[in-house]
């Protein structure tokens, strides 16, 4: 009887633990468990490093992939990462990187100095179509081989020496080059797992599936279910595994932001990763709960692209008319309200110290007189364009405020179209657009990262313009290592930007989002840049 009492009351004991436990919320759970759980905006386009272009993917390939070196999230200096050491050449030319004898891909595969070669060598293939090929134009040889001036790749300045060590030879010194090699882009893919699924110069994504994936970052990808979540668990292979805490991160694509914000109020998430939080709610955050908002600034762009192929932004008039006809202030202070910046330049201020100069104004009088001098006064005559955004409620509420103030000022009708991240993207590429919201938060920090965009052969120039004058500008930087000379060559190409309006500067970002106190080792910083490696969950008290 006794034996029956005891069994009795375990099984009573169990059964409330169940039912204590089925009471807790995700996040909750993901404490003990150490999963991290994160809402990551829209579903990824792409896995694949060196093809994936946004905000969505790049916060999934800190988890699953990692480059010869790393940032800290602190202060975003430059640490080892698969390799350990490296050493750069007196005139600043030749980087000879020593790689981990313990660096391994996810199956177990040691990772060797010819991965990055072949890797390498698969981005800068034309027939593959990264976006990022240019990014690699500081490399000997990368830009003539991939515009196939010269197909011979062993004239491009990547070598393995041996199974451990990589050199990487520069036209010229380059004074952010480490930083660079943080971008995705320049992450080495396992070279036998490609292959299995196609050939060097295709563009598969078979690959990426979880069944089939291979990668080197701290966790390995588990699932993939398409709009609903990624699984991401700790890779025992990774050299780093001793010390990193976390054992599992959780990507959910929430693209609308009130459901974000109620993903993390309800328990569903730990932190939104967008990263701008659902402008409504800001204000109440602030007052209530200030210890889970984080508000930083980041050396970053929000802007409209035109698109130069075509009438009526063909005209350099009707762009500079559109770009003096936004107040700015106004969309800062009454609809992002997130601390965000007005922007005058396409150039952000830079943390290095230069500082653009504003050469045009919210000038209502100006922007008529400009558009009736390209034939529309008071808007008449003038065509409906689109202006087009991924799908995102603040988006759409700063295209609204942009639509209305182009109405009203200008006299012309503007229709706003929204689509699907994926579409979104293939919709820039292509140039099928008139006017499109653009993004764009700093790969390292130096103001050539945002000039470049807009160079002639950039894979991230979707406007249509090109300029000699300004590509010439770019080469000229990439040989100048003179701080103030390269201020003044900054200062050129903001000149040009704001004389040939390609792009429509709004303001620069903060980074806005929604980090629980139990998320630790979570860093405000410049880039939006935060890996997983040495955050971990913790109740508070």
């Amino acid at each position: 009887m006794q034996k029956l009492i005891c069994a009795g009351l375990a099984l009573l004991m169990l059964m409330l633990s169940a039912c204590s436990s089925d009471k807790l919320t995700p996040a909750e759970q993901g404490i003990n468990t150490q999963t991290l759980l994160i809402a990551n905006g829209d579903e990824p386009r792409e896995l694949d490093p060196q093809l994936s272009t946004g905000s969505p993917e790049h916060s999934i390939h800190l988890a699953l992939y990692e480059g010869l070196v790393s940032k800290n999230s602190k202060d975003l200096s430059i640490e080892p990462a698969v390799a350990e050491s490296w050493e750069i050449s007196d005139d600043g030319r030749i980087y000879t990187f020593r790689i981990r004898d313990n660096a391994r891909w996810s199956n177990g595969d040691a990772i060797k100095a010819s991965d990055y070669v072949w890797s390498w060598k698969r981005s800068l293939l034309p027939k593959f179509g990264s976006e990022w090929a240019y990014l690699k134009y500081y490399v000997k040889g990368a830009e003539a081989f991939h515009k196939q001036k010269n197909n011979n790749f062993d004239e491009v300045g990547i070598k393995a020496v041996d199974d451990k060590t990589l050199v990487i030879t520069l036209n010229e010194p380059c004074n952010f080059f480490l930083q660079l090699l943080d971008h995705y882009s320049f992450f080495a893919v396992h070279p036998a797992t490609i292959l299995k699924h196609g050939d060097i110069d295709q563009a598969i994504s078979k690959w990426t599936l979880p069944e089939n994936w291979v990668g080197n970052g701290p966790f390995s990808l588990k699932k993939w279910a398409i709009n609903d979540v990624i699984v991401t668990e700790k890779n025992p292979h990774y050299w780093n595994a001793d010390n990193v805490k976390l054992n599992a991160v959780h990507f959910y694509p929430i693209t609308d932001k009130q459901a974000e914000e109620r993903a993390f109020r309800s328990g569903k998430v730990h932190v939104t990763y967008t990263p701008q939080l659902a402008i409504e709610k800001i204000a109440w955050y602030r007052e209530n709960q200030p210890e889970a908002l984080r508000i930083d600034p980041v050396y970053a762009s929000y802007y409209y692209e035109f698109n130069l192929t075509k009438a009526p932004f063909n005209d350099v008039r009707v762009r500079k008319a559109f770009a003096m006809a936004i107040d700015r202030k106004l969309i800062v202070e009454r609809v992002t309200k997130g601390g965000e910046t007005a922007a005058w330049s396409f150039i952000p201020t830079d943390p290095g110290g230069y500082q653009p100069k504003q050469y045009y104004n919210y000038d209502i009088k100006q922007a008529r007189a400009l558009m009736a001098e390209a034939g529309y006064p008071d808007g008449k005559g003038f065509p409906p364009v689109e202006l087009l955004y991924n799908t995102n409620d603040n988006h759409r509420k700063v295209a609204l405020a942009i639509q209305q103030m182009l109405n009203t000022n200008l006299g012309v009708q503007v229709q706003l179209l929204n689509q699907e991240w994926k579409v979104y993207l293939n919709s820039r590429k292509n140039l099928e657009h008139d006017i499109g919201r653009a993004g764009w938060i700093a790969d390292y920090l130096d103001a050539s990262n945002f000039i470049e965009i807009l160079a002639s052969d950039s894979g991230q120039n979707h406007t249509g313009w090109k300029s000699d004058i300004y590509d010439s500008i770019i080469a000229e930087l990439k040989k100048t290592t003179d701080s103030q000379q390269r201020f003044k060559l900054f200062e050129q190409a903001n000149k040009i930007l704001a004389d040939e309006m390609p792009v429509l500067p709004v303001y620069n970002y903060s980074d806005v989002n929604l980090v629980s106190p139990a998320v630790h080792g979570w860093h405000g910083n410049v880039m939006h840049y935060h890996p997983y490696n040495n955050v971990y969950l913790e109740a508070t008290p």
